[in-house]
């Protein structure tokens, strides 16, 4: 990966022009793919399987009149005046004839008829107008809204004065999210810390340039997918405000890492490409953690929700993509402008570029010395990172208590957090819609804004009407419910639904409770009455909702924490740097969501962040919280103790004399001192882009983005900065313990760029100019329960040349040569195959070296022909001395000829039980060849698991 990553680094520090033109080529594809197929965003909710969204449909199919959407108008009468008597009750019903002329209007509801109960309050100051329409909120087309909103406007002329009469119900419940100027604030800030850290307004600019470019492709994107999918208004919101985030903060890491190289004296060009080695390794870690996170929103199994994760992802990849290729482009443009300005000190500074690095150098040595060593006869000033680290580790329990129970009483009011979908309710105050939902509740009590509906098959009743009525009387007796607005069949006497009002609001848990008794009532009413009855309505689709977001919690953190754990034991090679990493996540979610429910439920600093209503938030909240702070947490601890692991890994190299504890613990120091910068920057960036969409955000994206604009806070302040390096102090040289049988069976990803080092360090091995085509030096290969099959393998093959290897047990030999293939990592030692330096340029040889397996192959010519399809200059032959029977012998021997005619320097490492038998052959063909015998100590690698190899890039050492 690091190698990949730094050769495109190189390639895109070299052809700006290319990568820049490519990202706005393809944003204006997606932009005009948005003019052409984007159709709008829908905020229908939904959940697939659930008594509710079955009863909906039921309903829509044999009483479409109370299955639509619904919408509402309420006229109070001014004070003294009552509104059952005229001009209410004449103008009111000249409203309604206009209303019933409206496209898509399927009923409205007289509050005065005689048929109709429960429509004009107790005290006769107030009367609602119902209406049902066809379809979900989103079929409703904005010219029959504009017209409902006239028709009410010219009621609310006619009235006397001092009336009040609102519009709202469900067609209005919700307002699409928009961008406003407080969310530029949060870019503002960004690229003030940016010019803070880069200390140059070019450099600054450049995560800002990049993150804009992936956002606007990934908006575009999800917009025009909403020709194919149904996309929550919410969703674009999301992937902006996550992809403005980790976009900054990708490039940030990658331009940090080159600013620093460019200052020390390295070339551009050569720093961009580690750069994008190095810190795009870790880049690429990061961003896979977060996909994986957002695409477990689908533990929910909730259509909408799973929809959000995909598209958030999108934004995250693209984000990914973007820091990989246009951040070393953009420094392509820069070339060497990068240093920035200098820091101000008391000394005067050297004018040039090449002292000032290496006075920068200086002093960053003798800082780290600061810290590595006490007897430094000249330290330098510390910074405040440097005394920090050293404050928290040098009393590591009292830090850890310390934060520990901090977190942990912050987490407290999570356990008051309740879980509800948007209503008019927690719409601004302002908003027509929710003046509405608060005269209804004044007037007629909170139920009436979220009335649940019983359906059930009737169709074997003699006496319909009479049996809902009985129904109807025998539901109005359970606790929570208020009245029976409505007991009635269709009019085909199929279907019959019970309308009931409860006594609490939609939102309100006692609603959830009602629902759940309704339920458990099914069974009785089907004994009593003979009738199947669901409980449905657009209220008990959401509590369904809730409930099922509610019970993904526990799955998805299970998920999110397993993967986190298993993810840093493959990063760090430790058992207890991912158990600390997964209960500080714990520790920043639990205090999270002890925040969000401090403001939006117990409404501490609610005017200040302008939450219009306190009370249950947005039901995803919790599992959109935990699945993308997982991912930002994990990127913190990669960056922040990754750097801990390399000072550690290096200073037990040098082995100065001092205890495995003492390095250890020296290298958390100087690794935090050399990654707190860059992590603070990131962390401060994250927060300011997140707590932008608060104060004026849309309120279904309040709650998760002062979720993750805290958590963020939390998790790199208190738990990655503080914590942390407390923890690792107290375990020593333990944190990077991991048992031998377990590190051997996990797989390795090179996180730090270690292949870019080792690439760049053996760059002129053997010898500058290397021409050999194949070359090894010491290569061992043991397998994972313990076998040698080689060791000390020392080759050179020259372009054209030939090389039989040859064994006591043939094993050895096929792993040697899968091993010049590509196919199998050694354990140990250097190989180079035509330049191309193994195991990290592995991905490259297996593209271009050909194999054929010949043992036991039916037509070892063709193999042979089919291995050199890519016309490639290194051919792998396993079991040569297959091939010399009669019938198969010339045809071997000519393609081998054949080849060497189209590529002159091909080179050729076989493997033969029999030598005499394969260099004859060989001869035959026109090859000279020499050969080596590779027996070595005992072995138990199957000729199975070596022919896996031979196909697959699995490593089996």
């Amino acid at each position: 990966m690091s190698t990949l990553l730094a050769a495109l680094g190189r390639w895109s520090f070299r052809h700006p022009w290319r990568v820049l033109v490519t990202w706005l080529l393809l944003l204006c594809i997606a932009g005009g793919g948005v003019a052409l197929f984007a159709q709008g965003t829908d905020n229908s909710f939904s959940i697939p399987g659930t008594e509710s969204q079955e009863g909906l449909e039921q309903l829509s199919r044999t009483f479409p009149q109370v299955s639509g959407t619904s919408a509402q108008a309420i006229v109070v009468a001014p004070e003294g005046q009552k509104v059952d008597a005229a001009p209410f009750t004449t103008d009111v019903k000249s409203t309604i004839a206009d209303i019933e002329k409206l496209p898509g209007v399927l009923a409205v509801s007289d509050p005065f008829s005689d048929q109709v109960d429960g429509l004009v309050s107790d005290d006769g100051t107030a009367a609602i107008i119902q209406m049902q329409f066809k379809g979900q909120v989103t079929d409703i087309s904005d010219s029959t809204k504009s017209s409902l909103e006239a028709v009410i406007s010219d009621l609310r002329t006619e009235l006397p004065d001092g009336s009040a009469v609102e519009l709202g119900g469900d067609l209005f419940a919700t307002e699409l999210p928009t961008i406003s100027i407080t969310e530029a604030v949060g870019l503002v800030i960004a690229l003030l810390v940016l010019i803070v850290t880069f200390r140059s307004f070019l450099v600054a600019g450049m995560p800002l340039l990049t993150a804009l470019l992936g956002v606007g492709l990934s908006m575009a994107l999800i917009y025009v997918s909403t020709a194919f999918s149904s996309i929550s208004s919410t969703t674009p919101l999301l992937a902006l405000m996550l992809g403005l985030a980790v976009g900054i903060d990708y490039a940030l890491f990658i331009i940090s890492r080159h600013q620093d190289q460019v200052r020390d004296g390295m070339d551009p060009e050569e720093s961009a490409s580690r750069a994008t080695g190095t810190a795009g390794s870790a880049v690429v870690f990061a961003g896979v953690t977060v996909l994986i996170a957002l695409i477990g929103l689908a533990f929910a199994q909730i259509p909408f929700l799973t929809t959000m994760g995909i598209a958030a992802a999108v934004a995250v990849a693209i984000a990914v993509a973007v820091a990989v290729t246009l951040t070393p482009a953009f420094l392509g443009f820069a070339k060497g402008r990068v240093v920035g300005w200098r820091r101000r000190s008391p000394a005067a500074q050297p004018p040039d570029l090449e002292r000032a690095s290496a006075a920068s150098e200086s002093k960053r040595t003798a800082e780290e010395s600061d810290v590595v060593s006490a007897h430094s006869p000249t330290p330098a000033k510390k910074g405040f990172a440097t005394r920090w680290v050293g404050l928290v580790t040098r009393h590591p329990i009292v830090t850890t208590v310390a934060v520990v129970a901090s977190l942990g009483a912050l987490s407290v009011p999570a356990a008051s957090l309740a879980l509800a979908l948007p209503n008019a309710g927690m719409l601004p105050e302002g908003s027509q819609a929710r003046q509405t939902y608060d005269l209804v509740s004044e007037h007629f009590g909170p139920g009436f804004n979220g009335p649940l509906i019983m359906t059930g098959t009737i169709v074997t009743s003699d006496d319909p009407l009479n049996l809902m009525h009985d129904i109807g009387d025998d539901i109005a007796k359970l606790p929570g419910v208020a009245s029976i607005a409505l007991a009635t069949p269709n009019e085909t006497a199929d279907t019959g639904i019970v309308q009931i009002i409860p006594t609490t609001a939609p939102d309100d848990p006692a609603t959830a409770d009602l629902v759940r008794e309704l339920r458990d009532q099914h069974d009785r009413i089907l004994d009593e009455y003979g009738v199947d009855m669901k409980v449905t309505g657009f209220t008990a689709v959401a509590i369904d909702i809730s409930d099922r977001l509610g019970g993904a919690l526990l799955p998805f953190g299970v998920f999110v924490v397993g993967l986190s754990l298993v993810l840093l034991a493959i990063v760090f090679r430790s058992i207890w740097v991912p158990l600390k990493a997964a209960a500080g996540y714990l520790l920043s979610v639990g205090a999270a969501f002890g925040i969000v429910s401090l403001v939006f439920v117990h409404g501490v600093g609610a005017d200040l962040l302008n939450v219009t209503k306190v009370g249950p938030i947005i039901s995803f909240m919790p599992i959109v919280l935990m699945g993308v702070l997982f991912g930002l947490a994990m990127d913190y601890e990669v960056f922040l103790v990754s750097r801990m692991r390399e000072d550690f890994v290096h200073a037990r190299r040098r082995g100065d004399g001092r205890t495995p504890r003492q390095t250890a613990q020296d290298a958390v120091r100087s690794g935090y001192t050399a990654s707190a910068r860059v992590v603070t920057a990131a962390a401060v960036i994250m927060f300011a882009v997140f707590a932008a969409f608060v104060p004026e955000g849309d309120m279904n994206l309040k709650p998760i983005a002062l979720g993750l604009a805290s958590g963020v806070a939390i998790d790199a302040f208190l738990v990655r900065m503080t914590l942390v390096p407390a923890v690792m102090a107290l375990l020593g040289d333990k944190a990077w313990w991991m048992p031998a049988w377990l590190a051997r069976r996990l797989p390795h990803f090179d996180i730090e760029g270690e292949a870019v080092e080792r690439e760049i360090a053996l760059a002129d091995w053997p010898e500058p100019h290397m021409t050999a085509a194949v070359v090894s030096e010491g290569l061992e290969l043991t397998t994972a329960d313990g076998a040698t099959l080689y060791r000390d393998a020392t080759l050179r093959v020259e372009p054209g040349g030939t090389l039989v290897l040859h064994s006591a047990d043939h094993r050895s030999a096929r792993a040697l040569a899968l091993t010049v293939a590509g196919r199998v990592a050694p354990t140990d030692g250097r190989l180079k195959v035509d330049g191309h330096l193994l195991p990290g340029r592995a991905m490259w040889v297996r593209g271009h070296v050909g194999v054929a397996l010949l043992t036991g192959a039916a037509d070892p010519a063709a193999d042979i022909r089919g291995a050199l399809k890519r016309r490639t200059r290194v051919l792998v032959i396993d079991g040569l001395d297959a091939a010399v029977s009669a019938g198969t012998r010339d045809q071997v021997t000519a393609e081998l000829r054949d080849a060497a005619s189209v590529t002159p320097d091909l080179t050729v490492i076989a493997t033969a039980a029999d030598a005499a038998a394969a260099r004859t052959l060989l001869a035959e063909a026109g090859r000279a060849s020499d050969v080596i015998d590779v027996s070595t100590a005992p072995r138990r690698a199957s000729h199975a698991a070596l022919s896996a190899a031979a196909d697959s890039p699995e490593v089996i050492a």
